[in-house]
């Protein structure tokens, strides 16, 4: 059932041996086992796709309501994180790859050392299901989909720029000073378009997008730019927070800053978590306040 589940989900025979970690004969075998068994087809298969027959629909919903009342039977003795067992895939932005956060994983580690946590950085938009990624950190407003959002907090978006570059470009007063400014612009996501800043001024929110200076598409070389001095730049508190109070970066138009961005965690469905997805839910949930309370609104 767990096979045909993960080919059902990710409609290839090869996406799921891969997510399973087993080789492509045994899901091959395992669905035509389970066909043979149930006496109908499940699956149209072509060279390209694969479907499930309407037989396969009906079965396919049964077995996901059966697979999470076995995962809710067989962790009703494992509260203690020492009895939680499995594979935890979690996907983080680059810019949370950072020592405090990394530090705390550590620490979640020996809370439930029977969880394998399989750690990934990246700062593309990431398929949860078809990636095999069990929960997945990320800043920002979120697209619409099917995957369930657990807001963390609001993070405090901060403008800011190295004393180098101030002492020699001076520190802008008001939004229409940056036109003469430099600025680090973020190319974001797959589109590689570049990230505007958002501003408030009198109630209402302004965009803005440098026109000169470099421009980024990773998180922390982002931020290193604007340590180096190419120019102004815009980010989360969260990622910076070091740098603001080591110096290496200086606030500006503190009294334009935008709206706060909500941080989320992600996952793909609410109902039959597995385990050990919600003991890093409840985790992540209380850590992230302790970690950034000083950049995290409730």
């Amino acid at each position: 059932m767990q096979v045909f589940t993960r080919v059902a989900e990710l409609g290839s025979f090869t996406r799921a041996a891969d997510a399973l970690q087993i080789g492509r004969p045994q899901v091959t075998r395992a669905i035509q086992e389970l066909e043979l068994s149930l006496g109908v087809r499940l699956f149209q298969r072509t060279t390209r796709t694969v479907r499930l027959t309407s037989e396969g629909e009906q079965f396919y919903q049964r077995t996901k309501k059966i697979l999470g009342e076995l995962a809710d039977a067989t962790a009703m003795f494992s509260s203690a994180g020492s009895s939680l067992r499995g594979r935890l895939r979690v996907d983080i932005p680059t810019a949370f790859s950072q020592p405090g956060l990394i530090e705390s994983l550590r620490g979640f580690s020996t809370l439930y050392p029977g969880i394998e946590l399989a750690l990934g950085v990246t700062d593309r938009t990431v398929d949860l299901v078809a990636e095999g990624v069990d929960c997945a950190l990320r800043i920002g407003q979120l697209p619409s989909s099917s995957l369930v959002a657990s807001r963390i907090g609001m993070a405090t978006m901060v403008t800011c720029a190295a004393p180098r570059y101030l002492s020699e470009h001076g520190e802008p007063e008001t939004l229409e000073a940056l036109s003469a400014h430099r600025g680090v612009t973020f190319l974001s996501g797959q589109s590689q378009r570049p990230l505007a800043w958002q501003f408030m001024d009198g109630g209402r929110e302004q965009s803005y997008v440098s026109r000169q200076g470099i421009t980024v598409n990773e998180s922390n070389a982002y931020v290193q730019c604007g340590i180096a001095g190419f120019g102004i730049l815009q980010a989360p508190g969260i990622t910076l927070d070091r740098f603001l109070a080591d110096g290496s970066l200086v606030e500006v138009l503190r009294a334009f800053r935008p709206r706060p961005r909500p941080v989320s965690v992600l996952y793909p469905s609410r109902s039959h978590l597995a385990p050990q997805v919600e003991a890093f839910v409840s985790w992540v949930r209380d850590e992230f306040p302790k970690l950034y309370g000083h950049w995290l609104e409730a």
